[in-house]
């Protein structure tokens, strides 16, 4: 088990290749730019001390799996948690595609919404799907640097896959996010179908 000095080493470690990096901005915004780096841009608010670990940009590799796809496949995955200094994250994901040799195919799922933390320490979360679905999702930290949500709503539009529930556990392990999502859809029961561990590369 690391140490507590141990760990707080590591972080500078990894800090020293991200702490100089945040989202593109524009300088002729009448408003404060969104930041994902605590060193710059507006001050974290208070509410949003409970998801803290998570502002910045994490980017690596995941598996989706599922008994009505061929999977499993591996993918591509960008995940950005940003703030303007409301009590508020922005969250973006963008995924791709890639083969066995890790090789991008071709672009892949997207998602962006709102975590809003609560005084009661839920958290509600809101997702956009590029293939026409809308989650609301409720759920708190589990520890200091674990949080687990479930879907309390779903919207799908006509065309969109036939999804009735989720749930998704996220944690930073070693410095890296990961995450596991589980799903309800196309007439199968709870179950995994993406994971990912991604390196944090803004913040």
């Amino acid at each position: 088990m690391t140490s507590g000095d141990e760990a707080i080493r590591l972080a500078e470690q990894r800090a020293e290749a991200t702490r100089a990096r945040n989202l593109p901005q524009f300088t002729d915004m009448p408003i404060p730019g969104d930041t994902a780096n605590l060193r710059e841009g507006a001050n974290l608010n208070d509410a949003l001390l409970s998801v803290l670990p998570l502002v910045g940009v994490w980017r690596g590799e995941g598996e989706i799996v599922y008994p009505t796809i061929d999977g499993p496949f591996r993918f591509g995955q960008q995940i950005t948690f940003a703030h303007d200094g409301r009590p508020f994250l922005i969250y973006e994901a963008r995924s791709w595609l890639l083969n066995e040799a890790g090789e991008v195919i071709r672009p892949a799922a997207r998602e962006s919404g709102f975590w809003r933390p609560q005084p009661d320490d839920t958290i509600e979360v809101l997702l956009t799907h590029n293939t026409g679905i809308i989650e609301m999702y409720y759920g708190k930290p589990i520890k200091q640097t674990a949080w687990e949500f479930q879907t309390d709503a779903l919207i799908r539009t006509a065309t969109a896959k036939d999804v009735t529930a989720a749930q998704r556990l996220y944690g930073i392990v070693n410095g890296d996010l990961a995450y596991v999502e589980e799903r309800a859809m196309v007439g199968q029961p709870m179950q995994a179908h993406a994971s990912a561990q991604l390196q944090r590369i803004v913040g």
